[in-house]
C-alpha cells in the first residue's frame, strides 16, 4: 500500500493500482453515494483498469464548482466501447465500495 496525496485527501492504495481523480456531476454523486448508481460512463481517456482507484469529486455544471464532498470508489470491471452499444473511446466503470483483493486471497475472513 502507498499513500497517494490529493487535492483534498492522503488516499491509500494497493501498489499495483492508479488513482484517477475525477468530477462527478451533482446528480449523479448523490446516486452513487445513495448505492442506487454502481456505475459510471465516462470518456476513456485515462486507459481505465479494473482495481484503479476512483476519488470522485462532486461538482456542479451550472456553477462550475465542486461542493467539497468526495467519495472514494474501485472499479470493479471496465466494460471497453466498441460493443453493447457503448460509443468507441468510451467506457462503463463498474464501481465498488472497497478496493479488490490482493491475488490468492479470496476468503475475506482472513484479510
Amino acid at each position: 500500500m502507498r499513500i497517494v496525496p490529493s487535492n483534498h485527501i492522503q488516499v491509500s492504495v494497493p501498489d499495483n493500482c492508479q488513482l484517477h481523480e475525477l468530477d462527478i456531476w451533482s446528480s449523479c454523486y448523490a446516486a452513487i453515494e445513495a448505492g442506487t448508481k454502481p456505475f459510471d460512463v465516462r470518456l476513456n481517456d485515462r486507459n481505465f483498469q479494473a482495481g484503479d482507484a476512483l476519488l470522485l469529486r462532486e461538482f456542479d455544471p451550472e456553477t462550475g464548482a465542486h461542493s467539497g464532498r468526495i467519495a472514494l470508489r474501485w472499479a470493479s470491471h471496465v466494460l471497453q466501447g466498441g460493443a453493447f452499444g457503448v460509443e468507441e473511446g468510451w467506457c462503463v466503470l463498474g464501481l465498488a465500495e472497497h478496493p479488490p483483493l490482493p491475488a490468492g486471497i479470496s476468503d475475506t475472513r482472513l484479510w
